[in-house]
């Protein structure tokens, strides 16, 4: 496992040497795994990961559900879709797929879950995009709010993967701190913990790739 010191190290550098932009970019995290049979889909990481420092970044949640649970989630999601809407995309293939691509993450009520499946499964799953469900005792708000400081990590069968880990107008301590908590679910989740951990890189999105030691 990289050090806190030697990860703070890393990402104030990949910080100093970015060059200036009109913009605040991204900061990722490249991960290069080794020793996995990633054809085997339970050797694949597939992770929901909660940032202590948040993303950086604007999370885009939409929210499939009605009564009073559609109206509470109007206070803090994107947009809020009932059962009409979610009929009205599986009738529309395109504003399916807009939809699914501008979108970070859905969460939905437990109980519109095979609807969602049935007309935005081919949609959604494919991407790694189907909704979270909402239990009947599950707060939405609280929800919302977790996962807009929430990143997935997924690794499919490619041996090197990306995941956000803060932005440029971040500190080097918050982002370490984000990378530490990726780190630590990677060795978690991995069959062999570290030891299937090669390397991993920390950049901003048009800055050089400093390696974490």
């Amino acid at each position: 496992m990289a050090a806190a010191q030697d990860i703070t190290e890393a990402v104030t550098r990949a910080l100093d040497e970015a060059p200036d932009r009109k913009f605040t970019e991204t900061v990722d995290l490249a991960v290069n795994l080794r020793d996995l049979d990633l054809n085997d889909p339970s050797n694949r990481v597939d992770e929901s990961i909660v940032l202590p420092a948040g993303t950086g970044q604007d999370t885009r949640i939409i929210v499939f559900a009605e009564g009073e649970t559609a109206l509470r989630a109007e206070e803090v999601a994107d947009d809020v879709l009932d059962s009409n809407d979610l009929e009205d995309l599986g009738d529309d293939d395109g504003a399916a797929k807009d939809l699914a691509g501008d979108t970070d993450f859905f969460i939905a009520e437990a109980g519109m879950m095979q609807d969602i499946g049935r007309y935005l499964g081919t949609v959604l799953g494919p991407r790694g995009k189907m909704p979270t469900p909402l239990q009947p005792d599950d707060d939405v708000v609280e929800t919302i709010e977790r996962m807009k400081n929430t990143v997935q990590v997924r690794s499919r069968d490619r041996r090197t993967f990306h995941t956000r880990v803060g932005a440029a107008d971040m500190t080097a301590d918050e982002i370490a701190d984000n990378i530490d908590v990726v780190n630590r679910r990677l060795e978690a989740s991995l069959e062999r913990g570290p030891l299937n951990i090669d390397t991993m890189y920390v950049k901003t999105t048009m800055g050089p790739s400093v390696e974490v030691a």
